[in-house]
């Protein structure tokens, strides 16, 4: 398929999170975090999905004109571990093809901000990968959100649900806005291209 037009119908962009004020700042709730920006990067505002368990914006991302992009923002409202039922509710509703829905998600194995986008692949056990990947198979796209492994002893489950240091904190706005830009960029140049811009 070629993702430089637009005939496909819309992607389907998920963040990956936890629903509830007390995981909003979680490294975990990253997926939220980009979800968030894009939404109002197009001006929108989440609202509940219908039936399905996730709230959702739709818009155009991109530059005006052919080159922008019909986009399905989505932030399921299940915890992580069952992101898959809401997501794939989501893509048969809006009949978006497999190669057209983006999971963005936090990512053990790569430091601190930096990302990597992919086509396919395993889940490295991230619970949500996992889940959605269960509903629909692996070939979707990631964009990958670097935290870190956790220091220490410290158990991982622990790590990824809390909240960024202080440290982190102050280039974390820096860092979500070039995972939005790296959405953006996958939907409108395409896999490859984008890779070679963001992938660090």
């Amino acid at each position: 398929m070629d993702v430089t037009t637009d005939a496909g119908g819309p992607w389907l962009i998920v963040g990956l999170g936890n629903p509830g004020p007390e995981y909003a700042m979680n490294r975990h709730n990253v997926g939220f975090m980009v979800a968030d920006l894009l939404a109002g990067r197009i001006g929108g505002r989440f609202k509940r999905a219908g039936k399905a368990q996730a709230q959702v914006v739709e818009g155009r991302v991109g530059p005006p004109g052919p080159a922008s992009r019909r986009v399905v923002l989505a932030k399921p409202t299940s915890y992580m571990n069952l992101s898959g039922g809401p997501v794939n509710a989501l893509r048969e509703f809006y009949k978006v093809p497999l190669d057209r829905v983006v999971a963005v998600h936090d990512e053990l194995d790569i430091d601190y901000g930096v990302l990597r986008l992919k086509l396919g692949g395993g889940d490295n056990g991230h619970n949500g990968l996992k889940s959605m990947t269960k509903a629909m198979g692996p070939d979707y796209h990631r964009v990958r959100f670097g935290i870190g492994r956790p220091p220490g002893r410290m158990q991982v489950a622990d790590f990824v649900l809390k909240d960024f240091s202080s440290a982190e904190r102050k280039e974390l706005d820096y860092f979500v806005d070039r995972a939005a830009d790296a959405v953006e960029s996958l939907l409108t140049v395409g896999l490859e291209r984008a890779q070679t811009a963001y992938n660090s």
